[in-house]
């Protein structure tokens, strides 16, 4: 049984920062990328920022290019979002997403397990 919990999330003021962290357990969470995705309100969820196993290889929105950093420790199965930079559009739910199948998939595909997501809000 996959497990995925996410922490970190807050009320910050733009300009802000915060680091989200997600515990995984019940897969090899070396094999897996692993992806952050959001949904604001009434938005449809989009893909933020994902890493491969190794974490040699990311990928993230443009929305988010060079103020969120995505990184993992396969110690801990643990892996993190850092986000610098906040704005008010970066309000959203924000969850963690491991595949269904380890190996290489599609770094901004859907689908997996997901956490419960936390909540990410930005005052401006």
């Amino acid at each position: 049984q996959v497990q995925l919990i996410e922490s970190g999330g807050g009320l910050v003021q733009a300009g802000g920062s915060l680091r989200l962290s997600c515990a995984a357990s019940g897969r090899t969470f070396s094999m897996y990328i692993m992806r952050w995705f959001r949904q604001a309100p009434g938005k449809e969820r989009e893909f933020v920022a994902g890493i491969n196993w190794s974490g040699t290889d990311t990928d993230y929105a443009d929305s988010v290019k060079g103020r969120f950093t995505i990184s993992r420790d396969n110690a801990k199965n643990t892996v993190y979002l850092q986000m610098n930079s906040l704005k008010a559009e970066d309000t959203a739910v924000y969850y963690c997403n491991l595949p269904p199948n380890p190996g290489w998939v599609p770094m901004r595909a859907t689908g997996g397990s997901w956490g419960q997501g936390t909540q990410v809000t930005v005052s401006s």
